[in-house]
């Protein structure tokens, strides 16, 4: 039964700083037991998405061994397996948010591309990101069939839906979402409701296991809400962080109860693919 675990953080001031109090996370969860170790979303920097500025693109990195050794060789000496969210350069001018699963012996196993990408107030994403272009991949690792999606997608249930069509068994979702200070008082506690209550139905409805982890801090204006989850496909949350601590979440994962779990409730079977035509088309015009 693995243990996975969250690393609910903030930033620390710099890639280099942000990298050394990652490996030690990753090295504390580990010696807690995990064998699954997510990181939050661009967890290498701040959230530079908070205005449109060219400067930031030098937070960008190719996904090479450069890049990778370093959690390559921990997730090796602590067979562990290791979520990580990069800020990617495809090459000059065209970026992505991704995602990389490294295996728990070391072995890098391929990378996940924001497919969704916000434009709002302070998230400013379009400027920075691409697309993803590899669809929602399925990572067979040691510790079982893992899909990533990242922040915006999450609202979507059709990433949920394909990456469990393909297999998953757990979806892990880094994230970063936060308060505005006009927002808060009044919407505040409806925007943290709304995020968690969508999640939790894909868990029911994908019969998977599913994971958000976010940042906390204030990175002006943005308040990051923390309150990262594990929950289990009943859509019961296993643990919750609170919304302004740095924390190391933990939770048991059950995947033969999941397996048979997904035998007596069959959504995937009962599934009419003959009436789903129109969900390709934007809107459904009358």
């Amino acid at each position: 039964m693995p243990k996975l675990a969250l690393l609910q953080s903030r930033d620390y001031g710099s890639p280099e700083a942000n990298k050394k109090q990652h490996l030690k996370l990753i090295a504390d969860a580990a010696k807690s037991g995990a064998n699954i170790i997510c990181t939050q979303e661009l967890f290498l920097s701040n959230y530079f998405c908070r205005e449109q500025n060219t400067e930031h693109f030098q937070y960008a990195q190719k996904i090479d061994q450069e890049l990778l050794a370093d959690f390559q060789q921990c997730a090796k000496n602590h067979g562990v397996v290791l979520a990580l969210s990069f800020f990617e350069e495809a090459l000059n001018g065209v970026y992505y948010n991704t995602s990389v699963i490294i295996d728990a012996d070391g072995t890098y196993l391929g990378k996940y591309r924001k497919l969704h990408i916000p434009q709002d107030p302070y998230f400013e994403e379009k400027f920075y990101f691409t697309p993803g272009n590899l669809g929602v991949p399925v990572f067979e690792t040691q510790f079982g069939k893992i899909s990533l999606i990242i922040c915006w997608d999450q609202w979507f249930p059709e990433t949920a839906r394909l990456a469990c069509l393909a297999g998953a068994e757990i979806i892990l979702v880094p994230t970063a979402i936060g308060w505005l200070p006009d927002e808060k008082e009044e919407h505040g506690a409806q925007q943290a409701h709304s995020w968690t209550q969508v999640q939790l139905g894909h868990a029911v409805a994908n019969g998977c296991y599913y994971a958000a982890v976010n940042r906390v801090g204030i990175e002006e204006p943005i308040q990051f809400w923390g309150q990262s989850f594990i929950s289990d496909f009943y859509g019961q949350t296993l643990a919750q962080a609170s919304s302004n601590e740095e924390e190391i979440l933990f939770a048991d994962l059950d995947l033969k109860q999941l397996r048979e779990h997904r035998q007596i409730w069959p959504f995937f079977r009962d599934r009419r693919i003959d009436a789903y035509d129109q969900l390709k088309l934007r809107a459904i015009e009358k």
